[in-house]
């Protein structure tokens, strides 16, 4: 049902008859995806009132939970617009959030992944390319040690890591695992189901060439910035066609453990960006990919 009689808001742009119908339409698919009838025909209970919360907080970027209460309470009559049937607090939203599996919310957010990537299969990042191409970094999510106890970081800090890989057509994560804050970035490759034929994107944090390698194997590739203290032995050069790329080299690793984890060939290029004059070195084992990507 699409009313006009939402409840008022001063919020510009898209106005809240939209943001009401896009709530309830979410609500009936994750009803329909996932089965989960009581969403639909339930909203009056606390499964239902919390479903319906976590939407409108995303749409509306309400940033903790008093922050949803006081929003919604704001105008309790108009609560039934946006399907919500009972009463919303605090209390019950932190219920959910301790009793509920994770894992619906896991489903239900590949389910919009997939959509979402076949949306934007076609589009153009910048770079024409048949491949997919992915980026994967971390970022770290400070907590207090007092009430995260399980997440200690330093002696008197607790973290836990966020990292996430990037599909770059449409910036869709495609996945996301939360870990600790002492675990190490390149482990987390481990966890990766590698997508043949894919391109994926790392920073120096996750050189290891063992695990690089078994990108290799899998038939995926990687790019990456070299270290200051990466050894190597030219074998040849190709020509470059762009001013910025300085040099573009075939080499195999001189170093050690790089040379015992992964003794096949690697391309390395010299770019040299031409608005801060900053230097990098990128190293991948794709020889087909342009100079300029």
């Amino acid at each position: 049902m699409y009313t006009n009689n939402p409840w008022g808001s001063a919020a510009r742009g898209a106005g809240p008859p939209q943001v009401n119908f896009a709530l309830e339409c979410g609500m009936d698919m994750l009803a329909d995806k996932l089965g989960t009838t009581a969403i639909s025909k339930s909203r009056a209970s606390p499964a239902g009132i919390s479903f319906c919360a976590w939407p409108f907080a995303q749409l509306t970027f309400r940033d903790s939970l008093r922050d949803i209460q006081a929003c919604l309470r704001a105008t309790p009559s108009r609560l039934y617009h946006a399907g919500i049937r009972g009463k919303v607090s605090r209390n019950t939203l932190a219920h959910a959030n301790q009793v509920r599996g994770w894992r619906i919310y896991a489903d239900f957010a590949q389910i919009l992944i997939a959509k979402a990537r076949a949306l934007y299969l076609n589009d153009s990042f910048g770079v024409e390319l048949d491949q997919c191409v992915y980026a994967l970094d971390s970022t770290t999510i400070d907590l207090c040690l007092a009430v995260f106890p399980w997440a200690q970081f330093r002696k008197r800090k607790a973290a836990v890591k966020r990292h996430t890989l990037l599909d770059l057509r449409g910036n869709i994560p495609s996945v996301v695992i939360v870990t600790s804050g002492k675990v190490h970035d390149v482990r987390i490759l481990d966890q990766l189901r590698i997508e043949p034929g894919a391109i994926y994107i790392v920073d120096r944090g996750y050189i290891d060439f063992a695990r690089l390698h078994r990108i290799h194997l899998a038939a995926g590739f990687f790019v990456t910035r070299a270290k200051n203290n990466f050894r190597f032995q030219r074998l040849y050069s190709q020509p470059v066609n762009s001013a910025a790329v300085r040099c573009d080299q075939v080499v195999v690793p001189r170093n050690f453990y790089a040379r015992r984890d992964y003794a096949s060939k690697l391309r390395r290029i010299r770019y040299v960006d031409p608005e801060t004059q900053k230097k990098l070195v990128f190293l991948t084992h794709n020889f087909t990919l342009p100079q300029g990507f």
